[in-house]
C-alpha cells in the first residue's frame, strides 16, 4: 500500500505582487481538500476532481468563474481528466455555460465511449448526465469585462498573454493508497482568443497525462506551444527513461522553451510519490502534499 500524495498548480505567469496571497491561499485550499479524500482512502480521481472544482470555483484563477473572454467576449472553457490505471480520458472543449468543466469531463470518461467532445454537444451531453448549465454572465467578472475591452481598443498586445504575463490554467496529480494516478487540468484559455480556440488543456498528452506504471502530470501555459512538444507525455517518456520526477519536469519545460520558445509550468508525480514542480515563468503557484505535510510555493 502506497502513501497518498497529490499536487496542483494555479497557473504559471507574472503573478502580480498583490495577488501572490489569494493565488497561494487558493492552491493550498484546493490542494487539502483533494488530501482529505486521499487519506480517507478516497480515489485519486475524486481527490483531482475535487481539487480542479475548488479552482475552477475561486475567481482567482482562469478556469470557471473568472475565466478570461474570447474575442466576443463569452467564457469558453475547457477541461480533462485522466484515468492512469486504465489510461481512460475524459474533456470538453469550449463550454460557454458549465461552471464546472472538470465534473463534465469526467462524465466524458465514464458515461462515453469517448474522449473529447465540444461546444454544442458537450452541453447536451451535460443535459443528459444531469449538469445543470449556468448563466454565462454567473462566468464573468467585471475585471475580465476591463481586460476585454482593453484588448478590443487595442491597448492589451495578445503577444504578452503568450509570454510571462499570460494568466494559467489549473491542475491537479494525485496518487491514491492503491497506487493509482489521475491528473487534471482545467482553463479559461486567453483574452481575446479566437471563438473556438482550443488549447493543450483538453489534449490528451498536451494539458495532463496520467499513467499508473509511470506517473502523472498537468500542464500549464501557452497552449500552442505546449501542444507541439506534447508536454505532459513528453515528460511522462523522460520518467520512462529513469530521471526522477523533478528532473523530468526540468527536462520537459527546457524542451518546451528550446524547441518553441513557449512559456508553461508542469507539476508531476511518479508511480513512487515523488513530485516535481518546474517552470519558466515569474511565478506559479502551487501547493502538494507528502507524508501528511503541506508545501507550497509561487
Amino acid at each position: 500500500m502506497l502513501k497518498p500524495v497529490i499536487i496542483v498548480h494555479g497557473g504559471a505567469w507574472n503573478i502580480p505582487d498583490e495577488l501572490v496571497e489569494a493565488h497561494i491561499k487558493g492552491v493550498e485550499k484546493a490542494v487539502s481538500i483533494g488530501w482529505d479524500i486521499l487519506e480517507n482512502a478516497g480515489s485519486a480521481l475524486d481527490a483531482v476532481e475535487a481539487a480542479v472544482r475548488c479552482m475552477e470555483d475561486d475567481p482567482t484563477f482562469d478556469a470557471g468563474v473568472g475565466s478570461f473572454l474570447n474575442e466576443d467576449g463569452f467564457v469558453e472553457l475547457d477541461a480533462i481528466i485522466m484515468d492512469g490505471r486504465t489510461l481512460d480520458a475524459g474533456a470538453v472543449a469550449g463550454v460557454r455555460n458549465i461552471k464546472n468543466p472538470i465534473i463534465l469531463a469526467r462524465k466524458v470518461l465514464e458515461n462515453t465511449e469517448h474522449v473529447l467532445i465540444v461546444g454544442e454537444g458537450a452541453n447536451i451531453f451535460a443535459k443528459r448526465v444531469g449538469i445543470s448549465e449556468v448563466s454565462p454572465d454567473e462566468l464573468v467578472l467585471p475585471r475580465e469585462i476591463e481586460r476585454w475591452k482593453l484588448f478590443k481598443e487595442g491597448k492589451l498586445n495578445l503577444e504578452d498573454l503568450f509570454e510571462p504575463k499570460a494568466k494559467g490554467t489549473v491542475g491537479a496529480v494525485a496518487l491514491d493508497k492503491d497506487g493509482n494516478i489521475a491528473a487534471g487540468t482545467s482553463t479559461g484559455g486567453l483574452t481575446g482568443k479566437m471563438v473556438g480556440r482550443v488549447g493543450d488543456t483538453p489534449i490528451v498528452g498536451s494539458g495532463a497525462y496520467a499513467d499508473n506504471l509511470i506517473g502523472g502530470v498537468s500542464s500549464t501555459g501557452h497552449g500552442e506551444k505546449i501542444m507541439r512538444v506534447t508536454l505532459a507525455k513528453t515528460i511522462i517518456g523522460f520518467m520512462e527513461q529513469g530521471l526522477s520526477a523533478q528532473k523530468a519536469a526540468e527536462a520537459g519545460i527546457d524542451i518546451l522553451w528550446n524547441r518553441v520558445h513557449g512559456r508553461g509550468g508542469v507539476i508531476v508525480i511518479d508511480k513512487s510519490g515523488n513530485v516535481g514542480v518546474a517552470y519558466n515563468t515569474p511565478r506559479m503557484a502551487y501547493a502538494y502534499i507528502v507524508n501528511g505535510k503541506l508545501h507550497s510555493g509561487i
